[in-house]
């Protein structure tokens, strides 16, 4: 098979892939979409961590230039990044998170510190401290409105504003089977 066969079979696969995910009706889902390639988080982590210039990214995370732009152009796209000219009138640019860009400042804490725990046993590689307080920030959790942390068996699935009629119906099921469990226990 040569390249071009092999490069139209994957992008075939990943319209399909795409189109399997948008038919979830799944914020996850959607989610995934923008920002689920692993190159595409290291990015974000860099830009949390001050990095802003293609250059910089590019050395600091040792990516390849190619990949980069491509995942930096989605992440403009998308509205994770807004692209600015260093000063006016200035041909080279910097990335800067934007307000969604920013939004996702507990999930990657919370990647990180699940693969601090899980995967390096603790040792951290890198601490995020608190600036006022130089402490180690706290685990990211779920809480309660009234900030009591919450674990799986306090949470309910319900189908929200932009739930589909299936959507409906598997939550529905899946109340249902919950239901069914609980009472043979």
């Amino acid at each position: 098979m040569n390249t071009a066969t092999t490069a139209g079979l994957l992008g075939k696969l990943a319209i399909m892939v795409r189109s399997q995910l948008q038919s979830l009706n799944c914020s996850v889902a959607d989610t995934l979409d923008l920002i689920g390639e692993w190159w595409t988080m290291l990015i974000i982590l860099e830009a949390f961590l001050g990095t802003r210039r293609f250059d910089d990214f590019q050395r600091n995370l040792g990516i390849a230039r190619n990949i980069l732009s491509t995942r930096l152009r989605k992440l403009c796209d998308g509205g994770i990044f807004r692209r600015e000219p260093i000063h006016d009138g200035a041909r080279r640019h910097e990335y800067r998170l934007t307000e969604m860009g920013l939004d996702l400042l507990p999930a990657v804490v919370a990647l990180m510190q699940w693969g601090d725990h899980w995967l390096r046993d603790d040792q951290a590689p890198l601490v995020i401290l608190d600036r006022e307080t130089q402490q180690p920030i706290p685990r990211i959790n779920v809480r309660a409105a009234d900030g009591r942390e919450l674990n799986i068996k306090q949470l309910l699935a319900t189908p929200g504003p932009g739930a589909t009629d299936e959507t409906r119906e598997r939550l529905k099921l899946l109340a249902e089977k919950l239901t069914n469990h609980q009472s043979r226990t």
